[in-house]
């Protein structure tokens, strides 16, 4: 039964991001990217959570992979993104001083 849950979590939060990321203009997605970061340090905590919660009552070892490379892709995501948002704020650095 939890399973079942998990998935759910996994497939709504899924088709949320991708219907949020979608409907986002080409010329906002830069300056909204900063913003996003937030977001993505929740996506680390659903992660974080969920991976918890399958550890707990399924299969230790499918939980632990999975839930390891869910965390390890949302940290990626975050470090990108600050990554990303850093270079953009030196384009608007003057470069005399």
């Amino acid at each position: 039964m939890m399973q079942y849950v998990l998935i759910g979590i996994f497939a709504v939060s899924a088709i949320v991001g991708y219907l949020i990321i979608n409907n986002v203009p080409p010329l906002l997605h830069t300056p909204l990217m900063s913003g996003m970061n937030a977001l993505s340090g929740i996506t680390v905590l659903g992660a974080l959570t969920v991976t918890a919660v399958a550890l707990k009552h399924s299969s230790p070892v499918l939980s632990v992979i999975v839930g390891v490379v869910a965390i390890v892709l949302a940290m990626i995501n975050v470090a990108g993104g600050f990554g990303i948002t850093a270079r953009m704020l030196k384009m608007f650095k003057k470069e005399g001083k």
